[in-house]
């Protein structure tokens, strides 16, 4: 790991969350539907929570990707301009936010794009500075879930023992090989910390694109068991409702993708079924 002399870490004030636990979300890798970031910002507004530190993000981040328009875009900050005036440059921002009655600190950034081993070591020393001894990652992957369905989740851990614990919850244990995320590498450091770390992964559906709020609302209910955090969790379900309603509605409308859904359907409940 880095020595604290490179760290990019600024706290803005001081917090003892002694044994408290990290929330972490990414945008980008793992965020489809936006369940990373969205899950974890209704967090932080449920929670009314205030900023507790940032991680400056120039060190980590690639802007001018070299390649067509429609790939280094995904690398560029986004800007706004205005009849002719720029108001508007957004920078990646990576923001700790901190909930004290709850023992709780809440993470909403970007992956970094480089100097992963850097960005895990502001990671850990805000850990050891706030007292956390866990953290939750939460993540989402496309996936052969309808719509229609609750989201499948998936679990990855540190440790035999917090798997067991994990699984109390009615969530499976994740099976994959392939490109790895920042979350799942600092995985493999979190123990050379003596934290704790869980990856909680939602399956959502790969035929749509943009916001889920109808994963959103199933993944911030599961956290809150998990958490056991007292929250008004019936203010998400205006907009879950309202999301499917406009999804389903598109659905009716092309006959090849109401096929699709229709057995997608038949196999969720089948596999609910078996496991019967």
């Amino acid at each position: 790991m880095q020595e604290p002399d490179s760290l990019s870490l600024r706290f803005l004030k001081d917090t003892d969350l002694d044994g408290g636990t990290l929330v972490l979300a990414f945008s980008g890798w793992m965020d489809g539907g936006d369940v990373s970031t969205g899950t974890v910002q209704r967090l932080v507004d449920l929670f009314e929570a205030t900023p507790l530190a940032e991680i400056d993000s120039e060190p980590f981040y690639i802007y001018n990707f070299p390649g067509s328009m429609e790939i280094s875009a995904l690398f560029r900050p986004h800007i706004q301009i205005e009849d002719g005036l720029i108001t508007k440059a957004e920078m990646p921002s990576n923001t700790f936010f901190c909930h004290p009655s709850a023992r709780i600190a809440l993470f909403v950034g970007k992956e970094p794009n480089m100097r992963w081993e850097a960005f895990a070591a502001n990671i850990f020393h805000f850990c050891e500075q706030s007292k956390i001894k866990r953290i939750l990652f939460v993540g989402s992957f496309g996936g052969t879930v309808p719509h229609t369905r609750e989201p499948r989740l998936f679990v990855t851990c540190s440790s035999p023992e917090l798997l067991a614990e994990m699984k109390v919850f009615a969530i499976g244990g994740t099976s994959y090989e392939g490109p790895g995320s920042f979350s799942s590498f600092l995985m493999t450091r979190a123990a050379l910390k003596e934290i704790e770390m869980v990856s909680l992964v939602a399956e959502i559906p790969s035929y749509l694109q943009g916001r889920n709020p109808l994963c959103i609302e199933a993944v911030t209910r599961r956290l809150a068991k998990i958490l056991q955090l007292e929250l008004d969790l019936d203010s998400l379900r205006p907009e879950s409702t309202e999301w499917e309603m406009h999804i389903s509605s598109m659905v009716e409308e092309s006959e090849e993708l109401s096929d699709q859904v229709r057995k997608l359907e038949e196999e969720y409940d089948d596999a609910l079924i078996e496991e019967e």
